[in-house]
């Protein structure tokens, strides 16, 4: 029972959502304003391998941008705060369709991460 209790406090598995202030989201979306879309979702909307491609793509770049299909079955702004939750990243943005989210990764190289 230790052996869990410990694996579920490692930094792969954060217990928090990022939570973000105003001018952290003002930089980000200034940052993230010349990306493309890394991840899009579909008519089958969230799902397990969604999640698993955004959470993927988090970790190789802190931010990222997400495209909500006009077949997607889900509301855009349950959706941005699903995709949030689920991968325990903050909400920068939500335009559109377009869901803009951000989740430090301590691993990647200083020259590779985001200062906020």
């Amino acid at each position: 029972m230790n052996l869990l209790r410990i694996r579920s406090m490692t930094p792969e598995t954060p217990e928090e959502q990022t939570v973000l202030t105003s001018q952290q989201r003002r930089q980000l979306r200034s940052l993230g304003h010349h990306l493309t879309a890394s991840v899009h979702v579909g008519r089958e909307g969230i799902t397990a391998p969604v999640i698993r491609s955004v959470s993927t793509a988090l970790d190789a770049h802190e931010l990222i941008k997400i495209k909500l299909g006009q077949n997607c079955p889900v509301n855009k702004k349950e959706a941005a705060e699903k995709l949030a939750q689920e991968t325990y990243s903050g909400l920068v943005q939500l335009i559109g369709r377009v869901v803009l989210l951000y989740r430090p990764n301590k691993k990647l190289s200083r020259d590779k991460r985001i200062r906020v």
